[in-house]
Order: C-alpha cells, then structure tokens, then sequence
C-alpha cells in the first residue's frame, strides 16, 4: 500500500513515519509540507492512503482534497488538532478522524480498521460516519449555515441542500429523498431526519413521509374525513388522522 503524509509541522509527519515503520503492509510512504505539492503528488503518484491535516499555511486539508483529480480518489485518514473540523470531513468522505494530540492506540487503531475492511466495508464505514454526521447535527442547538444532506453515488458524494429537498419517503430501510428532479436513497430513519431538519418547514404528515411545506401545492379532502397534500410535482401523498389537526394548523388553515 502507498501512502503520503501533508502536514506542514515537521515533527507531526516524523511521528506518522515512526508509526508507520511497524506496519508491514505500508511500505511506500511519501511526504509533504504544503497544500500545493499535496494535490501535485497526489495526482501523479497516486497513492492508496493519504494522512492529512487541515489548518497547513498555504491552504486548508479540503482545498486540497477538492483538486485531487484522480478517480478513485484516495482514502483519507485526517490528522489534525481542530475539533469542529470533524463535520466536515465527512463531507470530504474521511476514513477517520484523528485528533492531535493523540495516543499511538488510536493511530494504530484507524490503521487497523483499514487493513481488515475490503472496499466494499470501506463504503460502509463512510455510511456509518453519515450516521454520525446526523447525530452530531441533532444535537447541536442552532445551525449557522444551511444544512446539506451527504449521499453516496459510486465514488462520487451529493451533498442535497435541505431547502431544496420536496419530501422524503420510507422505503424499508432507507429514506427516498425527493430533491429537483432526482430521487436519492440513504440508508436512514425517518425519525433521524425530522429531528435534523427541524419541524418549521418539514412536518411529518405520515410515518412514512415527511414533506417541505413550501412544495405543498394543495390540499385534497377526501371521501370519510381523510386527507391528502398534492405537492407541486403532482405527487400525492395521505396524511394520517393523528397529524392532520397539526398540519393545518402550521399551514393556516
């Protein structure tokens, strides 16, 4: 296995170089010290793992991981001491996510979860660090900037903006999500959504559909009392008797 170490601190990639020296099936190791020869030698070399930092002086971890061009795109095991960077290293599909300082237990800890996982349960860590993402979000009181949702497709990740998302529907168990024009599946309960996405423009109208009350288009009374949302693309959706008072009542009705 081939990898490379950016981090702009000499001591921090002698450290990386030492742990690594024990580790049979990483032999070909490479360093850098800045953001620009990162993305260079990552292109051209094209190594298997990549240990990065974020905060380097001449740009940060995520601007060099947005020039990578090389298609599968490394693993990455981030590196570094900013804490409230975690978030969005899962945007940038990170391994893991080691915090400075560290003990050499958690270094050897990511390397070992890496050397047993084939690619497909590599796909599968990045799933469950999407969870994580949805926990960490749910707890924190206020959301400065807008939120986006991250979805997997082949080696690509979509990252949805909340706003732009119509409905969401349970499908066993994955959520399909209704963005523009596109349906995207992830693997994620409805209950996790609603609690991400707050209730002032999401409402729960059934236990297995939540809707954007801003793409509501209009309001169909049925036959017995029942109760149904037509959204703008035509879709129809029932509302179930439990939640019909409350949607009415944030609709103004």
């Amino acid at each position: 296995m081939k990898a490379l170490i950016i981090d702009d601190e000499v001591l921090a990639r002698k450290r990386i170089l030492n742990l690594l020296a024990s580790v049979e099936q990483i032999k070909d190791i490479e360093e850098c010290s800045d953001g620009k020869t990162a993305i260079s030698r990552i292109n051209e070399t094209k190594p298997d793992l990549v240990f990065l930092d974020i905060n380097m002086k001449d740009m940060n971890g995520f601007e060099v991981l947005s020039n990578v061009q090389i298609s599968p795109k490394p693993i990455v095991i981030f590196v570094t001491a900013h804490e409230n960077y975690a978030k969005d290293a899962f945007d940038y599909e990170a391994f893991d996510f080691i915090l400075k300082p560290y003990r050499d237990e958690r270094f050897y800890k990511a390397i070992d979860k890496l050397l047993k996982l084939s690619p497909k349960e590599i796909d599968q860590n990045f799933e469950k660090k999407i969870r994580e993402f949805f926990k960490l979000n749910v707890e924190e009181k206020k959301i400065e900037k807008p939120l986006r949702i991250p979805v997997k497709l082949g080696n690509r990740t979509i990252l949805l903006e909340s706003e732009n998302i119509k409905y969401i529907c349970a499908s066993g168990s994955y959520a399909e999500i209704y963005s523009g024009e596109n349906k995207y599946l992830l693997r994620e309960s409805l209950n996790n959504f609603i609690e991400l996405l707050g209730k002032k423009k999401f409402f729960r109208i059934h236990r297995s559909a939540i809707v954007n009350i801003d793409f509501i288009k209009e309001i169909v009374h049925s036959e017995y009392s029942e109760l149904d949302v037509r959204m703008k693309d035509n879709k129809l959706i029932r509302v179930s008797k439990s939640n019909k008072k409350d949607l009415l009542l944030l609709l103004g009705i």
